[in-house]
C-alpha cells in the first residue's frame, strides 16, 4: 500500500485538481493507495480570519464565508458536467451552512475558542477531500471516503494536538482490516480527542497525518506532492543556482526541516524513521521528475554537505552572571521557566566557564519570555547573582546540515571563514555530537548573503560571484568596462569569476541592478537615470550597504575627495576597495595607516596598484619585497607618464603648451594637468612607495623641486594653458640649457634614507632613465638583496588602457583572494 497526500496547492483549483485525479489514476494502477489531502490552497488561512472577523464582532465574516462558498462551488462547476453536480453541491452547501452556524455563534459571543477554532479550520479539509472523492467516483476511480477523525486520536490540545499512537494505530488497522476498497481518501490536519471532539495537529499537519497513516499500515512508501520537485540544497526564494536533493536520509531531512524547510513538515519524519519507510518528495505540476526520496541511508554519499536552510525572526535570550560558575540547576530553571510559559527552544549554547547561557526562541515570544525568566530569577537578580534577562531581535538561524560532515574535517572552519570573509557576524554558535548540523546565529540582515555565499562555496563548481560597484565613468572607467565586458566569458570559464557590474555612478547620477547593468547599454542607462539629490558616491555607498551582496568590491575611478570618504564605511562592512584615486594612500598618514588596519580587520582588501605606475606591477613588486623579508633602501623613479611623455617630446619645435595639451588629448594627464606638471602627482606617488616600504612620511615631507613659474599655477585649466605660451622663452631656456651639455631633462622621484624628493634632472645618456622612451616610466628598487643592480619595473605609465587594466588586475586580485 502507498500513502499519497497532496498539498493544498495540488488541490488549489479546478485544473490542479485533475492533476491529482491523473497521477492518482496511475498509481492505483499496481497497488492500493490512501489518498491524504490539505484543504484548498488558501482555504485554511480565509477560514482562520473568518473566525477572527466574527469573534470581533464585524459582519464582514459573512461576507469571507460566502468567498469560500463560491471558490467551491466553482471547482465543482468546473470538473463535473451539471447533471452529475447535485449529491456533491448539496455536500458542500450543507458544511458551509455548517460553518455559517459555528461562526454566527463566534459573532453573537463575541468568543472564539482554540477548541471552536479548530472545529472551523477543519472545514477546510473536510471539503476538499469531499470534492476529490466525488471526482474520482464520477471518473470510474472508485474510492472510500472516510473522517480522518474517526481513526486519529489526539489530546485536547486544540491547535497543535499531540496524537495517542496506540488508540491511533489500532483504529486505523482495524479500518483498513475491514474496508474492501483500493483506493481511500482521508483529510490531512485534522484529528479527534477521546470525547471525539475536533482537534488539529498544527499548521503542515497534513503530512504528518500521512505519516501516521504510513507507519500504522507498515506502507511501502509515504509520498508527499507538493508544487516543488523535490527538496532543495537552499531557499530558491534566496538562492538562484539551487541544486535538488535526490536522495536524503531521514535525519538530515528531519534537520533541514527543523531549520526552516518548507517542503516537508518536521514531525512527518518520525513515525515513518520508526519503521524505515521511505518518504518521496514529488511534484504535482511535474510528475516526471525524481523529487528527492528520504530514507534511512543514502547510496550519494559524496556529498559533505546536503542543505542549507534558515529561521528568520529569532530572537536570543542571554542569561549572565558570576553566581552562576559551579552552581548546579540554573539551566534546569531556565528551561523550566520557558517551558511553563509554552515558549519553545529552538537552540542551546553555554560557555564552558557557566558564566553564561544562550537560548533562541521565536521573536514573537521575547517580552514573555524575559518577563517569565526574570521573574524566576527575581532574587538572584536583586543580589547581583546575575544580570536581568537580555534579549535580542532582528536575528536568525542559519543552518548546514549533513550526515557526511562527522568524517570530514575543516568544514565548520571553512563555514566560518566564508562568513567571515563577507562581514558576516556571528552571533552564537551549536553544533550537537553528531555533526550533522553546524549552526550560527547572524542578524537577519545578513541571511540572504550568508546562504547565498555558503551554497557558493559548497555547492558551486568553483565558480564564484564578484558584485562590483564603479563609480566613475569617464576615459578611464570607460575602458574599464569595455575590458570587463570583453573578459567576462574568459573569466567564467578559465578563473571560476562570475563578475558582474552591479552599480554605476558618475558625478550626477546613479544606476544599479542587482542582475548585473547590461554594460553595453550602460552609457544610455545612466543617461536616463534621475539625477541624484545627494552625493552619487555617498549613495552608492548606501546601495552597497543596503543590498548587502556577497563578494562586493567598490571600484573607485575618479580623482574626487568626497568619494574617498567612504572608503572607511565600506571596509567596515567587509567591502573590499579598489582605488585608482590618489588621495586616500597620500593623505595624512593616520587616514592611510586607519584604512589599511581597516581592511586588515574586517577581512576586506584595500588596492591601489594603478597610484602609481598606471599599470605596471609597482606596488605589488614592492609588498612581494617586503612580504618575503627584504628591505628597500633607496627608491630612483620616473613616476610621471606624462611628464616623460612632454619632455620626450617638446623639442623646441612647437610651444611647451601645445605638447601639454596633446598629452591631456590623449589622456595621460591628470583631469587638471597642473598635477602632474606642478609634481604634486609625482611627490604622492614617491610617498606612497615610501610610506608601502614602510616609513612613516606625510605630504609635507617630500621636498618638491618645481619648475613651473608660479603664475601657471593660477587660475583655471585654461588661464594655465594662456600662462605657458607666455613664458615659452623659459621653457625653451630649460631645454637648450640640457641639450648645451648633451643632457636630457627628466623629471625624477628619489627616496634615500628615509628621505624623498621630486624635481626636474638634467641627465646624460648613461643615466637609467635615458632612454625611457614616450610615457614610459620605471622604478629602480634598491635593497638589501638588490644592493649593486637594482631590480626595475619598467613601462608604460599613463594611458587610458594601461591603467584600466591595473584597476581591472586589482579587482581580480580582490576577487581571488
Amino acid at each position: 500500500m502507498k500513502i499519497l497526500k497532496f498539498g493544498g496547492s495540488s488541490v488549489g483549483n479546478a485544473a490542479n485538481i485533475e492533476k491529482v485525479v491523473e497521477i492518482v489514476s496511475r498509481e492505483i494502477e499496481n497497488d492500493s493507495c490512501v489518498v491524504v489531502l490539505s484543504a484548498m490552497q488558501g482555504t485554511t488561512d480565509k477560514l482562520i480570519e473568518t473566525g477572527k472577523l466574527a469573534e470581533k464582532g464585524e459582519e464582514s465574516f459573512r461576507a469571507k464565508i460566502n468567498e469560500i462558498a463560491e471558490s467551491h462551488a466553482k471547482t465543482v462547476q468546473s470538473l463535473l458536467p451539471s447533471e452529475a453536480q447535485s449529491e456533491l453541491t448539496a455536500f458542500v452547501r450543507e458544511r458551509i451552512e455548517e460553518l455559517r452556524n459555528i461562526c454566527e455563534g463566534v459573532y453573537l459571543l463575541g468568543e472564539l475558542s482554540a477548541r471552536t477554532l479548530d472545529k472551523i479550520v477543519s472545514f477546510g479539509e473536510i471539503l476538499s477531500t469531499g470534492i476529490v472523492s466525488a471526482v474520482m467516483n464520477s471518473r470510474g476511480i472508485e474510492n472510500l471516503w472516510k473522517d480522518s477523525r474517526e481513526l486519529i486520536k489526539t489530546d485536547s490540545n486544540y491547535g497543535s494536538a499531540s496524537v495517542d499512537f496506540a488508540k491511533t494505530n489500532a483504529l486505523i488497522k482495524e479500518y483498513f482490516q475491514t474496508a474492501a476498497a483500493k483506493l481511500f481518501v482521508l483529510q490531512g490536519f485534522i484529528a479527534s480527542n477521546p470525547e471525539n471532539v475536533t482537534t488539529t495537529l498544527g499548521r503542515g499537519g497534513s503530512d504528518y497525518t500521512g505519516a501516521i497513516l504510513a507507519a500504522a499500515l507498515d506502507a511501502e512508501v509515504l509520498e508527499i506532492w507538493t508544487d516543488v520537485s523535490g527538496m532543495m540544497t537552499a531557499d530558491p526564494r534566496i538562492v538562484r543556482n539551487i541544486r535538488r536533493i535526490p536522495r536524503i536520509t531521514y535525519r538530515e531531512a528531519m534537520e533541514l526541516s527543523h531549520f526552516g524547510a518548507k517542503v516537508i513538515y518536521p514531525p512527518t519524519i518520525q513515525p515513518v524513521m520508526a519503521k524505515k519507510i521511505p518518504v518521496w518528495v514529488k511534484n504535482t505540476f511535474a510528475p516526471e521528475d525524481f523529487g528527492t526520496l528520504i530514507e534511512a541511508e543514502t547510496s550519494n554519499g559524496s556529498e559533505i554537505i546536503r542543505g542549507i536552510t534558515s529561521i528568520d525572526k529569532i530572537s536570543v535570550l542571554s542569561l549572565e552572571g558570576s553566581g552562576m560558575v559551579g552552581v548546579p540547576g540554573f539551566s534546569k530553571r531556565l528551561f523550566d521557566a520557558l517551558s511553563r510559559a509554552s515558549i519553545n527552544v529552538i537552540l542551546i549554547t553555554q560557555s564552558s566557564s557557566e558564566h553564561s547561557i544562550c537560548v533562541a526562541i521565536e521573536e514573537k515570544c521575547s517580552a514573555l519570555a524575559k518577563e517569565t525568566v526574570d521573574r524566576e530569577f527575581e532574587y538572584e537578580i536583586s543580589v547581583g547573582k546575575i544580570e536581568p534577562l537580555r534579549t535580542e531581535n532582528n536575528l536568525s538561524i542559519l543552518a548546514v546540515v549533513g550526515d557526511n560532515m562527522r568524517n570530514h574535517t575543516g568544514v565548520s572552519g571553512k563555514m566560518f571563514e566564508t562568513l567571515g570573509q563577507n562581514g558576516v557576524n556571528i552571533r552564537a554558535i551549536a553544533q550537537g555530537s553528531s555533526e550533522r548540523n553546524i549552526s550560527a546565529i547572524i542578524e537577519s540582515k545578513d541571511v540572504r548573503k550568508a546562504v547565498n555565499t555558503l551554497h557558493e562555496e559548497f555547492f558551486s563548481d568553483g565558480s564564484k560571484q564578484i558584485n562590483v560597484y564603479i563609480v566613475g565613468v569617464g576615459t578611464v572607467g570607460k575602458k574599464l568596462l569595455a575590458q570587463l565586458e570583453q573578459q567576462y566569458e574568459f573569466l567564467r570559464e578559465n578563473l571560476r569569476l562570475n563578475v558582474r557590474v552591479v552599480g554605476l555612478a558618475n558625478s550626477k547620477k546613479v544606476l544599479f541592478s542587482e542582475e548585473g547593468i547590461d554594460l553595453p547599454s550602460y552609457a544610455a542607462k545612466i543617461t536616463e537615470a534621475g539625477n541624484e539629490q545627494a552625493s552619487p558616491s555617498a549613495r552608492i555607498a548606501d546601495l552597497i550597504i543596503e543590498k548587502n551582496l556577497r563578494n562586493s568590491i567598490f571600484v573607485d575611478v575618479t580623482a574626487n575627495a568626497e568619494v574617498v570618504e567612504v572608503y572607511p564605511t565600506l571596509l567596515q562592512k567587509s567591502v573590499s576597495v579598489i582605488a585608482c584615486n590618489k588621495i586616500a594612500a597620500s593623505s595624512e598618514y593616520e587616514k592611510y595607516q586607519k584604512l589599511k588596519k581597516l581592511a586588515r580587520e574586517y577581512n576586506a582588501n584595500f588596492l591601489f596598484e594603478t597610484n602609481v605606475g598606471a599599470g605596471l606591477p609597482v606596488i605589488n613588486t614592492l609588498n612581494d619585497l617586503t612580504r618575503s623579508g627584504d628591505v628597500i633602501n633607496r627608491i630612483e623613479a620616473v613616476l610621471s607618464g606624462t611628464l616623460n611623455f612632454v619632455f620626450n617630446n617638446y623639442d623646441g619645435s612647437r610651444s611647451f603648451s601645445s605638447v601639454v595639451r596633446q598629452a591631456q588629448s590623449e589622456g595621460y594627464t591628470e583631469p587638471d594637468p597642473r598635477l602632474d606638471l606642478s609634481g604634486t602627482d609625482v611627490a604622492r606617488k614617491i610617498l606612497i612607495l615610501a610610506r608601502e616600504a614602510g616609513y612613516k612620511l606625510e605630504m609635507s615631507d617630500i621636498e618638491n623641486k618645481g619648475f613651473l613659474p608660479e603664475s601657471c599655477l593660477q587660475g583655471s585649466v585654461e588661464d594655465f594653458y594662456l600662462e605657458m605660451e607666455k613664458h615659452e622663452n623659459y621653457f625653451r631656456e630649460l631645454l637648450e640649457a640640457a641639450k648645451s651639455k648633451g643632457l636630457s631633462l627628466k623629471y625624477i622621484a628619489s627616496f634615500n634614507d628615509g628621505k624623498a624628493s621630486v624635481g626636474l634632472q638634467s641627465i646624460d645618456t648613461t643615466h637609467n632613465f635615458a632612454n625611457l622612451s614616450g610615457k614610459d616610466n620605471a622604478v629602480l628598487f634598491y635593497t638589501n638583496r638588490y644592493a649593486d643592480l637594482p631590480l626595475v619595473v619598467k613601462g608604460a605609465g599613463a594611458g587610458a588602457d594601461v591603467t584600466a587594466a591595473g584597476v581591472f588586475a586589482d579587482i581580480i586580485r580582490a576577487a581571488r583572494i
